[in-house]
């Protein structure tokens, strides 16, 4: 059974799952489907139509599925969605999707969301990702697994940080990160590879070392860029690392890349 504080207001629509902990002052709407084992402490605020998964942890203050910051936004049923185990640091916030952006945002499981960072309308974060304190992600930003955004850091909307992607403390990016890329500045610049993060995610030295020559013949070599990724492509092809870079360079849409 749940474990709700009596100063809590908890609408009689919302659905609440086996074992959660409300406490003091919290508000929880209509729309909401909060699954078991989840732990709100005192102040928290979740509204519109969203989803908590389990085990998820929300500290005081944090305001959770209210109307996206966005001028374009006109009541649509847009939906927000938090993975398993996630946790929500105090004064977060993070907002619903919007139709011009699919109609839903999404954070995955186990991510680290710190004090004050923000998740804007239609942004699509992967699962292990942490958000350090006062970082902000713009509308429409994706990023993937493992990645970590730095404190008071600022993403633009519809770039993407792929997975593995470290951005250093008070950067401010406007072009995409490839995918186990380190980058830092106002604006961003690639400084090279996240290695320390590829070490902790039990990457081994010699697949580091590979990485790190497709990484050389990308960004330090002669000719077009065009021509390098080609030949990084041909090069690397059995490398599912390398490729995985190279696939994410040819899918960028809406921003450039980050170089160095």
């Amino acid at each position: 059974m749940p474990v709700i504080h009596p100063t809590a207001i908890i609408h009689g629509r919302a659905v609440i799952g086996s074992g959660v902990a409300v406490g003091p002052y919290c508000v929880i709407g209509a729309d909401v489907h909060v699954a078991d084992g989840c732990e709100f402490l005192s102040h928290v605020v979740v509204d519109g139509r969203t989803r908590i998964g389990e085990g998820c942890r929300i500290h005081s203050f944090a305001v959770v599925g209210q109307p996206p910051q966005d001028m374009k936004y006109d009541g649509e049923p847009s939906e927000l969605v938090v993975g398993a185990r996630t946790v929500i640091r105090e004064h977060a916030t993070l907002h619903p999707g919007t139709e011009r952006g699919g109609m839903v945002t999404r954070v995955g499981n186990d991510c680290l969301l710190m004090a004050t960072t923000h998740v804007a309308h239609d942004c699509q974060i992967g699962n292990h990702v942490v958000m350090a304190n006062n970082a902000t992600l713009g509308g429409h930003v994706r990023v993937g697994d493992h990645a970590i955004i730095g404190g008071l850091s600022a993403v633009h909307q519809y770039v993407r940080i792929g997975p593995h992607a470290m951005i250093g403390g008070m950067s401010g990016v406007e072009r995409d990160v490839i995918p186990y890329g380190s980058v830092m500045g106002n604006r961003a610049h690639l400084s090279g590879l996240n290695t320390v993060g590829m070490k902790r995610r039990g990457i081994g030295h010699d697949e580091i070392h590979v990485i790190r020559q497709a990484y050389r013949m990308l960004f330090e070599s002669e000719g077009t860029f065009a021509d390098r990724l080609a030949e990084v492509a041909e090069f690397y092809t059995d490398n599912e690392r390398v490729i995985e870079i190279v696939r994410f360079i040819r899918e960028a849409t809406q921003r450039s890349i980050c170089t160095p």
